[in-house]
């Protein structure tokens, strides 16, 4: 039976289920920020008996990333069947799960600190593909995802703050700081996944224009990809080399924000996020405009590629003397982030409305991710095993360059396979009447 709430959205206007669902869906996810990134502030130079290549705080970034793979992995299967009432009850298990899991960080001895970040990385990765679950198919999915995007972006910087906070002001060890940093973020996440759970479904126009979206069994699964296996392919391999940039600028970030000479500026990393946040949520949120969605998914896919090419040509710019290191990171962080974010909701989103297949939108980005943090994980190895004298700084650099060759090759290649495997039929049916 709907609840009071699920009524009021039910009759409001557009504009106001948008400014409720984007809100709800934006603080869930920039709650689940701190159980995950704080970490990331602190140095973690010195423990006693470490001796080995990786230093330590690589090793800890390793071990949070192997979880949260593996949780992409099993996500696959979670997240695409899971029917929409266990949703609310699943984020916040997990979440909390979590934060046990930071606690323990903070209390067990030396190198067992490797396993509580893996445990710790482990529920988390669930959470988007849940988050998203309560907003895609839609009409004002972009608009929708672009505002839950818009989290990762803001909250990475935020939470990177509170936690430098905490330790500066508070003395807090950067041990203890990741949960004491979840902490605080608790009870506001308890009370954004209250609201995120009145979400009412979509309704009938939405699935007039964007198709159903069912849980998927195992043989729905395999049918679908290996019907879009070529392009769908070409797809997660650039999402691969996006994940890892992504990732290595954001775990790092301490580290090349103070070779830039910002190293005891907290704010420096909730400012660069708030201007990248407005750039990519102004630019994503204008697909919502593009009706016909076979033209929406070029559109995703020529984002993706500005995104791209905004990487490679900053970090030139920046190597030539023409942009100061803030300039650079911030343009550099926002070409990132305007490639990463479509993957993460729209550019799939869009894929399913004009292909008109059983299929949800939770396992194509759970499929993408997989693939995405194991390449993150691999990114991490090839750093310090085969290159360990090359600064974080250079590394970024030379990451940007190839990702924007590469890159581009693999989003021309996706797109070409996409308008010409769907191009006919979806300007024979209108997006309108292309029901599930």
């Amino acid at each position: 039976m709907p609840s009071k709430i699920q009524n009021v959205l039910q009759r409001c206007s557009t504009l106001w289920f948008v400014v409720y669902a984007a809100s709800a869906a934006f603080m869930t996810y920039f709650c689940m920020y701190a159980f995950r990134k704080t970490f990331a502030v602190g140095s973690f130079t010195e423990l006693d008996g470490w001796q080995y290549a990786v230093d330590f705080k690589t090793a800890l970034i390793l071990s949070q990333v192997l979880g949260y793979a593996l949780s992409k992995f099993i996500g696959i299967k979670v997240v695409s069947e899971m029917t929409p009432g266990k949703r609310a009850f699943a984020i916040l298990a997990l979440v909390m799960a979590s934060e046990l899991a930071l606690v323990l960080f903070a209390v067990l001895p030396g190198q067992w600190k490797l396993l509580s970040l893996f445990l710790n990385g482990l529920p988390l990765g669930m959470i988007w593909g849940l988050v998203f679950s309560f907003l895609e198919g839609r009409r004002v999915s972009e608009v929708l995802g672009a505002g839950l995007s818009i989290s990762f972006i803001v909250s990475s910087g935020v939470v990177k703050t509170v936690g430098q906070w905490l330790m500066l002001q508070f003395n807090i060890s950067e041990y203890w700081m990741p949960a004491l940093t979840g902490m605080l973020f608790t009870l506001p996440l308890f009370i954004s996944v209250f609201l995120l759970a009145q979400i009412p479904p979509p309704n009938q126009l939405d699935i007039q224009a964007r198709n159903l979206r069912p849980p998927m069994t195992s043989a729905d699964r395999w049918r679908f990809f290996h019907k879009y296996m070529p392009g769908l392919v070409l797809l997660i391999l650039a999402y691969v080399l996006l994940t890892g940039i992504r990732d290595f600028s954001d775990n790092f970030a301490a580290e090349i924000w103070a070779s830039l000479g910002f190293g005891d500026t907290p704010g420096i990393f909730s400012k660069a996020a708030l201007l990248t946040s407005f750039i990519i949520l102004g630019l994503i949120s204008l697909v919502m405009l593009v009706k016909d969605n076979l033209t929406a998914l070029m559109t995703n896919h020529g984002l993706i590629v500005l995104g791209i090419i905004t990487i490679g040509l900053s970090t030139l710019l920046y190597q030539a003397r023409w942009l100061a290191g803030d300039v650079w990171m911030t343009m550099l962080t926002t070409g990132i982030y305007l490639a990463y974010v479509p993957f993460n909701c729209l550019l799939f989103d869009r894929l399913l409305s004009a292909v008109n297949d059983k299929a949800n939108a939770g396992f194509l980005i759970y499929l993408a991710d997989a693939m995405g943090y194991a390449g993150t994980v691999g990114i991490l190895l090839f750093k310090h095993f085969l290159n360990p004298e090359l600064s974080w700084l250079h590394f970024l650099q030379q990451s940007a360059y190839l990702i924007s060759i590469v890159g581009t090759l693999l989003m021309f290649g996706s797109a070409y396979f996409f308008y010409r495997r769907l191009g006919p039929r979806t300007l024979q049916v209108p997006a309108t009447q292309n029901a599930g």
